[in-house]
C-alpha cells in the first residue's frame, strides 16, 4: 500500500501533494510500468483522506498520462521514461554580493558630482507630472519617444548647438549602448564600421557583439586619418569630433569637411558621438559636424549621463531623412525603452530652462575643479617627471609620466596603494608604443580637500 506522510505537504492542497508523491514514485521507478494502484477507497482509508481527494489526484495523473484505467479493474502505471539519478551537486559557496571596491584614489572612473544636481527641482517636476499628467503616464509612449521630450531636445539643439532638426528625426533610447545596437541593425549586417583608435572600448564591444565588423583607425593631429579610413573599406565611421575620448582631440574644420566628402563618395554615414562636449571651458563651443552636413550623411547622438547623471539611462540620436525612412520601415517595431515618467520630467526640465541653468553651474564648478587639479599636479613633488595634455574641455586630461616601468607594473603598484589608474594604452585596439606611460586622469570626482592626499599617494607611486 502506498504510504505518504501528509504532514510534509506544507501549503499544498492534499490532492496536489498526493499527486506529486505518486508522480515522483513513477518517475523514479518505485512504481513499475503496469503496476496496479490501490483503489480510491482503499488508499483514502489507508491515508485517512477523503475519497474525493484521492480521486482528484488520480484524475490529474491520468490527465498527464502517468496512469491509465482499465474498465472495472482500476488504475495502472503507464510506461514513461524514468528520470536518471541526479549527479551529486557540487558544494557551492553562496555567491557574494558584488560590491565595487572603494578606492582611496580613483582616477580612472568617469564620475560626476551628484551633490550638485538640483534634486529639489527634479522632485518638484516629478510631483507636477504625477498630479497633472497621471493619465498620460499610463498611455503607451510613441516608439521614437515622447513628442514633448523630442521637441524639447530639438529646441535645445537649435539654441545651444546651432542644429536645425525636426523632432520627428529624434529617436529616444535607454542610453548610448542601446542606440549603438539600433545603429548596428540600421546600417545593415554587411556594413563595416570604422572606429577611432584609441577610443572608448565599449563602442567596439557593443558593435562586435551585434556581429558588426569593426576596423580601428588611427588618429593624427587633425582627427581620424582619412588615408587609413579610405583603405579600411568601411562605410560607417563612428567618431567624436568635438571632444574625443580619451585624447581630448578636436577634429579640425578641414578634416571634418574631408570626412563629409568621404561619406558622400562612399555613400556612407558618419555617427557623431557628442559625448562630453558640453563641458568646454575656453573659447566658443565647437559646432557639431551635423550642423555643416548638407547631404544627410551624419547621425548625431548624445546622452545625459555626464551632464545630469550616469544613472539616467537616457540618450537620443538624430537621424538624417534617408536613414529615418529606413528606420521607420525596418526598426519601428521597437518600443521606446525609456519610462514615460522619466521622459515627461526631463521634457519639463529642458523646456523650462532648468537644464541650461544646471549646465552653467556645473561648467563653473568643473572649470574651478580642473584648475585646482592641474595646479596640484604642476606643483607636486613629481612635477618634473610629468607632462600634461589638456584641451580646456571635458572631465579628463592626459598625463604622461617619465618612467621606465610598464603600464601593467604601474597599475599593480598603484593598486597596492589603493589607487586606481587608467592608461591610454587600455583604449587602443592596436598596440602603439607612443601610448605607454600615459594616464587618462578623470578629475571630476576629485574634491579640493582630497588633493593633498592624492598627491602624496601619487608621489609614493611615482617614486
Amino acid at each position: 500500500m502506498l504510504t505518504y506522510s501528509m504532514d510534509e505537504r506544507g501549503g499544498l492542497p492534499l490532492y496536489e501533494y498526493l499527486y506529486r508523491r505518486i508522480r515522483t514514485d513513477i518517475l523514479d521507478g518505485t512504481l513499475s510500468p503496469g503496476e496496479k494502484l490501490p483503489s480510491k477507497r482503499a488508499l483514502a482509508e489507508h491515508l485517512q483522506l477523503s475519497v474525493i481527494t484521492v480521486e482528484s489526484a488520480y484524475a490529474q495523473l491520468e490527465a498527464e498520462g502517468y496512469v491509465y484505467t482499465l474498465p472495472k479493474r482500476g488504475f495502472f502505471v503507464s510506461h514513461v521514461e524514468q528520470r536518471r539519478p541526479a549527479a551529486p551537486a557540487a558544494a557551492m559557496m553562496p555567491a557574494a554580493a558584488e560590491t565595487p571596491r572603494r578606492w582611496t584614489l580613483d582616477l580612472k572612473s568617469n564620475q560626476v558630482d551628484a551633490s550638485r544636481f538640483p534634486a529639489a527641482t527634479w522632485a518638484r517636476l516629478t510631483r507636477q507630472v504625477l498630479s497633472e499628467s497621471s493619465e498620460a503616464l499610463l498611455r503607451p509612449v510613441p516608439h521614437q519617444g515622447l513628442p514633448a521630450l523630442r521637441q524639447a531636445i530639438a529646441d535645445d539643439l537649435r539654441d545651444y548647438k546651432g542644429m536645425t532638426v525636426s523632432p520627428e528625426q529624434i529617436i529616444v533610447g535607454a542610453g548610448a549602448e542601446y542606440l549603438y545596437l539600433l545603429l548596428s541593425q540600421l546600417m545593415g549586417r554587411d556594413a563595416v564600421f570604422a572606429l577611432e583608435d584609441p577610443g572608448y572600448s565599449k563602442i567596439r564591444l557593443v558593435y562586435e557583439t551585434c556581429g558588426t565588423v569593426c576596423r580601428p583607425i588611427p588618429l593624427d593631429g587633425q582627427g581620424l586619418s582619412i588615408a587609413a579610413l579610405e583603405a579600411s573599406g568601411a562605410a560607417v565611421a563612428h567618431i567624436s569630433p568635438s571632444h574625443h575620448y580619451p585624447t581630448g582631440l578636436v577634429t579640425s574644420i578641414g578634416r571634418r569637411q574631408e570626412l563629409l566628402r568621404w561619406a558622400e563618395r562612399r555613400d556612407g554615414y558618419i555617427i557623431e558621438d557628442d559625448y562630453d562636449s558640453e563641458f568646454r571651458f575656453s573659447g566658443r563651443p565647437i559646432p557639431t559636424l551635423q550642423s555643416i552636413d548638407h547631404d544627410g550623411r551624419v547621425v548625431y547622438m548624445n546622452t545625459y549621463s555626464q551632464t545630469i547623471s550616469p544613472a539616467m539611462r537616457l540618450g537620443y540620436m538624430v537621424l538624417p531623412p534617408r536613414l529615418l525612412e529606413r528606420y521607420r520601415r525596418e526598426l519601428d517595431f521597437y518600443a521606446c525603452t525609456v519610462p514615460a515618467l522619466e521622459q515627461h520630467v526631463l521634457a519639463r526640465f529642458l523646456s523650462r530652462g532648468h537644464y541650461e541653468q544646471h549646465l552653467s553651474r556645473m561648467r563653473k564648478e568643473y572649470r574651478l575643479r580642473r584648475q585646482r587639479v592641474l595646479e596640484a599636479f604642476r606643483s607636486s613633488p613629481f612635477a618634473h617627471r610629468i607632462s600634461i595634455s589638456e584641451q580646456g574641455a571635458g572631465l579628463h586630461f592626459l598625463l604622461r609620466l617619465d618612467t621606465e616601468l610598464s603600464d601593467e607594473v604601474l597599475r599593480e603598484k598603484a593598486a597596492s596603494l589603493d589607487v586606481r589608474l587608467g592608461f591610454l594604452s587600455e583604449y587602443a585596439a592596436l598596440p602603439d608604443a607612443s601610448f605607454a606611460h600615459t594616464l587618462v586622469v578623470n578629475y571630476a570626482g576629485l574634491d579640493a580637500e582630497k588633493l593633498p592626499e592624492a598627491m602624496e599617494l601619487l608621489a609614493k607611486l611615482f617614486a
